[in-house]
């Protein structure tokens, strides 16, 4: 075999045919691009040059996202308080970053450092029923018709988030039980109360009320959420279910 043949047969790509190998991150496998990894396994599975690739969304014909982002945290020696001190003009140095992606790097830097700044937001305790009638009861107190509300909490009874689910006439409103579930899986619920109001002031449950607690309670206790208490609005007073020893 000759020289030029051994050559067209070396098992090793030359440079220029590694250029041409070259994959883009479309190309990637799916649990490699950035974005898929996010929805997958959350953000704070990647890393910095991975969520700045995200933001930049592109980089140039000789090099991806990814690859540009590791190169200018390199040259930050990987501190992103560095990279925040980069001016617009620094970064449009890179080839691959124009005005539009040095301004958006430099603004999810500046969120990050307001963000720092602050103090976390404080979650209410609604942990007793009386917590949970004042947390409600500006919201229900001047309602003409009934509304169903769940609270969906974390282990130490503090509010992930508040949710209205129905909204009905004087004496009743229809709840699916399916929609309060999944509200629930969807925000990692552990503790799930829930409330109504009876616009007639009559603390008395329904047999409608007493039905469906018990149904939120069954399904509760398939996906092992603990039903906490179902209480009743009206305005100036409440009834608790888990008060009463009826939960």
């Amino acid at each position: 075999m000759d020289r030029k043949a051994m050559k067209s047969h070396h098992p090793y790509p030359s440079s220029q045919e590694e250029g041409n190998l070259k994959l883009t991150i479309n190309q990637w496998a799916e649990d490699d691009r950035p974005r898929e990894k996010l929805m997958k396994l959350g953000a704070q599975a990647l890393s910095d040059a991975e969520l700045l690739a995200i933001l930049v969304g592109s980089g140039s014909v000789k090099e991806d996202a990814v690859s540009l982002m590791k190169r200018i945290l390199n040259d930050c020696r990987g501190n992103l308080n560095t990279l925040g001190k980069l001016s617009i003009h620094d970064l449009m140095q890179y080839k691959g970053i124009g005005e539009a992606k040095a301004i958006t790097i430099l603004a999810a830097c500046e969120l990050g450092k307001r963000r720092q700044a602050m103090t976390p937001e404080e979650r209410p305790d609604l942990g007793s029923a009386t917590k949970i009638y004042h947390y409600m009861h500006p919201l229900m107190q001047d309602l003409d018709t009934e509304e169903f509300w769940v609270l969906l909490l974390n282990q130490s009874h503090r509010l992930i988030k508040p949710v209205k689910i129905a909204h009905g006439g004087i004496s009743e409103v229809s709840v699916d039980v399916r929609i309060i579930m999944r509200e629930a899986v969807l925000c990692n619920t552990t503790i799930l109360a829930v409330c109504h109001n009876h616009p007639s002031g009559n603390l008395t449950p329904s047999s409608a009320d007493n039905a469906l607690t018990k149904s939120i309670h069954q399904a509760c206790d398939v996906m092992r959420i603990r039903f906490m208490d179902h209480v009743i609005i009206t305005d100036g007073q409440y009834f608790s279910y888990h008060e009463t020893g009826k939960l």
